[in-house]
């Protein structure tokens, strides 16, 4: 049910005042309406299409120092004073065990609105519309010379959160993503060979489907060809190669080797059990150097399109944007409001999310992204000053060790450079590093131009687990002497 057609203002009363009543120092309530839909194509024809709603409200309070949480899919102001009693309640067993608790302050938001930059709701969009633009899609990728399989995902999420605090905050927001992706596969003597799109998952509604910030018809023209070439391109050679990493394929990394490793509550060890902790500690807060000069490292929760912006986070905290590495140096971490206080900072920097009504916020990451250089190269450019290397382009499988520091990432295409231009296909690439020697081998980003913000629709934490849709900007990067495995002889088939 949209949130216009729920009394969210005296749900939020009657959970405050409830709260209250029973000696709460602090209390906030989320009320969320969350419509999914899901649809999986094989060879232009539906083999899965789901839907689904999630409704509720949940109320989080800190009582004799202690968090209490509860929630509930009721939405009367009755059922609203009963989820308050069962968060104080939990908040006064938990007591006894606990470490006070201590928030950051932040000023009151008393009528915040927000939505995100899009045209049209995808869940607007009628079953037999999204329906026909996937099959049309399929078909052109069928078409393609070689293609003798092709499949089609679309997940579309429409997003409606009201936040009220004892404080006085009151914001409401309303945020749409959308994740296409279409994969060929191709058989023949030479096995079985896929290739993926790769346009990112996005902050923008169903006009992303049809060309607005993505031409979905152009890449799936190409996809025949250059999936033909990559089934039978050589296997490369290891060795250490100078890499050129486009945007879609250096995202992710971006993603296990700086985002995770820099959200504060990992890097303390509070985090562990869900991808480990953090080589990244806080002691070396201001001296790591992380990388090489050139690299710069932003969190935000405001990017355009970017699947972790908001207006406010899931504590009232406005939306911001930070430095993470300058110059290649640690500087900063991703924030709320309990872990702010612990390095000393009067203010979180909007970290908090929850996934649902039913979840508590975790400390979460923003929008991380690499920040290009004011009058860096184009993807050429970068290609051209390399003599001997491959040039990396879109994301596939990946492993990185529980401290964020031994990694290893595949791609979806790989181009062998020679004399500083392309020269055909490699197939079976890996590359593998430390985080701090594959950063430090960073000699250049690209320009504006080469920017491009990618991301993912289900990062993991937490437990009970969580998933958080966030981007990652990134240019294209030249990094010198990267240690390159074949995976094919890495995993004992050659």
């Amino acid at each position: 049910m949209p949130l216009d057609q729920l009394p969210v203002d005296a749900l939020a009363d009657a959970a405050l005042q409830r709260a209250t009543e029973l000696g709460a120092r602090h209390a906030d309530v989320r009320i969320e309406s969350s419509r999914s839909l899901h649809r999986r194509l094989r060879d232009g024809r539906t083999e899965s299409a789901t839907n689904s709603v999630t409704a509720g409200i949940g109320v989080r309070v800190i009582v004799d120092g202690a968090w209490g949480f509860a929630a509930d899919s009721s939405l009367d102001t009755g059922a609203a004073a009963r989820v308050a009693e069962r968060a104080v309640a939990i908040a006064r067993a938990s007591a006894p065990l606990s470490v006070p608790v201590e928030l950051a302050a932040e000023p009151a938001h008393p009528d915040g609105r927000w939505r995100s930059a899009f045209r049209l709701d995808p869940l607007d969009v009628s079953d037999d519309l999204i329906t026909d633009r996937l099959v049309e899609l399929s078909g052109a990728l069928l078409g393609g010379r070689g293609v003798d399989h092709a499949d089609a995902s679309l997940l579309a999420v429409s997003e409606e959160k009201f936040y009220a605090d004892l404080a006085g905050t009151r914001t409401r927001q309303h945020r749409v993503r959308t994740v296409p992706s279409f994969t060929a596969t191709t058989i023949g003597d030479h096995g079985f060979a896929t290739m993926r799109t790769l346009a990112p998952p996005a902050g923008r509604g169903w006009e992303y489907l049809l060309g607005d910030g993505w031409d979905f018809d152009a890449e799936i023209a190409e996809l025949p060809e250059l999936l033909a070439e990559h089934a039978v391109a050589p296997s490369v050679e290891p060795g250490r190669y100078d890499l050129v990493i486009d945007p879609t394929n250096l995202w992710l990394t971006i993603h296990e080797s700086v985002a995770h490793a820099t959200e504060l509550d990992r890097a303390l060890g509070y985090e562990a059990a869900y991808a480990g902790t953090s080589f990244a500690t806080p002691d070396q807060l201001g001296t790591l150097r992380y990388g090489s000069p050139v690299m710069n490292v932003t969190g935000d929760r405001t990017t355009e399109h970017g699947l972790a912006s908001v207006g406010w986070d899931d504590e009232g905290v406005a939306a911001t944007e930070f430095d993470i590495i300058r110059d290649g140096t640690l500087v900063g971490y991703q924030l709320n409001r309990q872990m702010a206080p612990l390095l000393g900072l009067p203010r979180s920097n909007g970290c908090a999310y929850a996934d649902s009504p039913g979840h508590i916020p975790l400390q979460r990451m923003p929008n991380v992204s690499l920040q290009p250089a004011a009058d860096g190269p184009d993807t050429a450019g970068l290609i051209a000053g390399v003599s001997d290397g491959i040039y990396v382009v879109g994301d596939n499988s990946w492993s990185i060790d529980m401290q964020r520091y031994n990694f290893q990432f595949t791609g979806q295409r790989f181009f062998r450079i020679r004399n500083g231009r392309l020269a055909g296909q490699l197939r079976d690439v890996a590359y593998q590093a430390t985080t701090t020697e594959f950063w430090r081998s960073l000699e250049a980003v690209g320009g504006p131009q080469t920017w491009l913000l990618a991301g993912a629709a289900n990062c993991g934490k937490g437990q009970p687990g969580q998933v958080a849709p966030v981007s990652h900007g990134s240019p294209s990067a030249l990094f010198r002497g990267v240690n390159v495995l074949n995976t094919v002889t890495e995993g004992g088939a050659a």
